[in-house]
């Protein structure tokens, strides 16, 4: 088994490698001066099966991956397992306006066209994975590498921003041998929003929130704001996903005691490595 590591998730594709055994090769790449991608595999052959580590966002890395999917077969490829840590368009998953793509489906059938195996990790939507029907596909939870890392800083309590990230505020928290519950959200007026736990008060609690996508951190930072008042003693945030759009990287700095995503998209913050999980999918 080899592992292609593409420009994106290079960390994890290298974690990736030594949790498998297998070889690692880092995939060339550079972008032509009219915007255009080239990339490179530099091996004389490929045999058995290649894993090719490459997220689909932003577009860029999109095109990446398609075309290490090619040179991978051109090498000789028997077998192309594709690992994609973040998915692009992932959200955009029904037609919500008239005249729309459906984004995610596109990806599907162009990425599933060049593989055998595809891995997700904590696809936004699960049901995306309907339309793979010529690829193979698994979906990797973050929560059990995300409670492992947590484990030494004392949480009592995993929340998670609503009810339908409570799932995976469970699966953290079981980790963790801890309560958890989700926050619900009473809009006081038209700029104030309240937010306080369901079930348990977390009052004197180092808490946990946990989400799947962080991407302004306006959701964080309220909560952990709310949270503190009530008598929280630490909040800190976890998510799988960091886009951290903008400013949000340092003003979630500003407010949460402990932030740590997973290394599905690579930042200063991205120390918690899925590649544990994503080694037990391939070999599966």
């Amino acid at each position: 088994m080899i592992v292609i590591g593409g420009s994106a998730s290079s960390n994890l594709a290298k974690d990736l490698a030594k949790q498998l055994n297998a070889e690692y090769v880092q995939a060339v790449n550079k972008t032509f001066p009219d915007g255009e991608t080239y990339t490179r595999i530099e091996a004389e052959s490929l045999r058995g099966e290649v894993v090719i580590v490459q997220n689909s966002y932003p577009n860029d890395k999109l095109v990446e991956l398609l075309l290490l999917q090619d040179a991978a077969w051109g090498l000789g490829a028997e077998k192309v397992t594709c690992v994609i840590p973040y998915f692009g368009y992932a959200r955009q998953d029904e037609r919500f306006n008239r005249g729309e793509p459906l984004s995610a489906k596109v990806m599907v059938e162009h990425i599933q066209m060049r593989a055998d195996k595809v891995i997700l990790v904590d696809i936004h939507n699960p049901e995306i994975m309907d339309w793979f029907t010529k690829a193979k596909v698994k979906d990797v939870h973050a929560a059990p590498c995300v409670g492992d890392f947590f484990k030494e800083f004392g949480v009592d309590l995993v929340l998670a921003p609503d009810e339908g990230a409570l799932k995976r505020a469970g699966w953290t928290a079981e980790r963790l041998g801890v309560d958890w519950d989700y926050l619900v959200k009473t809009r006081l007026s038209g700029t104030h929003v309240h937010m306080t736990p369901k079930n348990i008060d977390a009052k004197d609690r180092k808490v946990l929130i946990v989400d799947d996508i962080i991407s302004t951190g306006g959701t964080i930072v309220a909560a952990t704001e709310e949270l503190k008042r009530l008598g929280a003693r630490t909040v800190m945030a976890a998510c799988t996903h960091g886009l951290f759009v903008g400013n949000a990287l340092d003003n979630l700095k500003k407010h949460v005691d402990k932030l740590a995503c997973a290394n599905t998209l690579e930042s200063e913050v991205s120390q918690i490595s899925v590649a544990p999980e994503v080694a037990k999918a391939i070999l599966e």
